[in-house]
């Protein structure tokens, strides 16, 4: 048990740690800060994101980041960019080099020939008086006290804090460009992400049958509607309009009810005024009408008139849910 404890006393000093830091991190940014995020929306170039070691994995994160909400990157790992990957850097690019100390021999190496060939270059570095950061055009001060690491050594503390400024580098470009919902969903197409973001009422139903009744369709011509379509409901049509809905919990309470159901029409089941969304509205909307009412079908209308039925089934397909 006292492992256990232990444990526990541990996760919650590194979390906290950790938490300050980021913390502190606030009152660190500066026009520094502000000037680097200008460079890079002005930029006609891209982003190149190198480091080495740990920061390197960070700069796969923030690259991948940049890239999702709208500022083109590519990440280039530090040891490769000393041995011919500096190609990869064109001349109107924006270079960002992560570096917890700013004074490793790789980035000594590196930092001169990104320099000389005219690009600009943003340090992300934990020790701004460092190689790095006094040969950098803009400083992003990733400074941290000390590493969660008991030991002070393996990289925690910093590459939270690098992770956290590359976030920040990444929202405030997303909102000068005016980055919108419509703009991610077009770069998560395939993602459940992206499709609650663009996937809509129609796009569902359309693919689905259509069971339908009239008011005065007998019972057994109900079961049989529903049996066929597939869905577990139909609904009830007059001219075209919802005037109601008969699901397959309709018919277990009727049979539950009645011995002789052969005299009775679907108006005499039919629940009035059914939950209705239009085929403009999107699936995520869908989901949440059938999570409110703890319904798993809902009826999708065209301009008033019926079009069709959205199942919970299909949004659990489409990974809305």
């Amino acid at each position: 048990m006292s492992n256990i404890h232990s444990i526990i006393s541990t996760a919650k000093q590194t979390i906290e740690l950790e938490s300050k830091a980021i913390l502190n991190l606030s009152h660190l940014v500066n026009d520094n800060f502000a000037e680097a995020v200008n460079l890079i929306y002005n930029s006609k170039g891209r982003v190149i994101i190198t480091g080495i070691g740990k920061s390197a994995i960070i700069a796969t994160k923030i690259v991948a980041t940049l890239n999702s909400t709208g500022t083109p990157s590519v990440f280039m790992h530090a040891a490769d960019a000393i041995h011919g990957d500096l190609g990869l850097i064109l001349k109107d690019d924006v270079v960002i080099c992560i570096s917890k100390s700013g004074n490793t021999p790789e980035i000594k190496v590196l930092v001169p020939l990104i320099m000389n060939a005219g690009n600009k270059m943003i340090a992300i570095t934990g020790n701004k008086d460092s190689f790095l950061g006094l040969q950098a055009d803009y400083v992003l001060n990733a400074f941290v006290e000390k590493e969660a690491c008991p030991n002070n050594l393996a990289p925690t503390t910093s590459t939270t804090a690098q992770l956290v400024l590359g976030d920040a580098l990444a929202v405030c470009l997303l909102e000068l460009r005016g980055f919108s919902s419509k703009d991610f969903a077009k770069y998560h197409p395939g993602g459940a992400l992206g499709k609650k973001l663009y996937l809509r009422v129609q796009d569902i139903s359309s693919v689905n049958q259509k069971p339908k009744v009239s008011l005065n369709t007998s019972i057994k011509e109900v079961i049989v509607e529903i049996t066929e379509k597939m869905l577990g409901v139909t609904a009830v049509v007059e001219n075209k309009k919802i005037v109601g809905i008969i699901t397959d919990g309709d018919l277990r309470r009727m049979l539950s009810k009645v011995d002789d159901f052969s005299t009775l029409t679907a108006k005499d089941i039919m629940s009035e005024n059914p939950k209705r969304i239009d085929v403009n509205a999107m699936a995520v909307d869908a989901m949440e009408v059938l999570e409110t009412y703890g319904i798993s079908q809902i009826l999708v209308e065209d301009k008033g008139n019926y079009a069709g039925v959205v199942h919970v089934h299909d949004l659990i397909r489409e990974g809305i849910i």
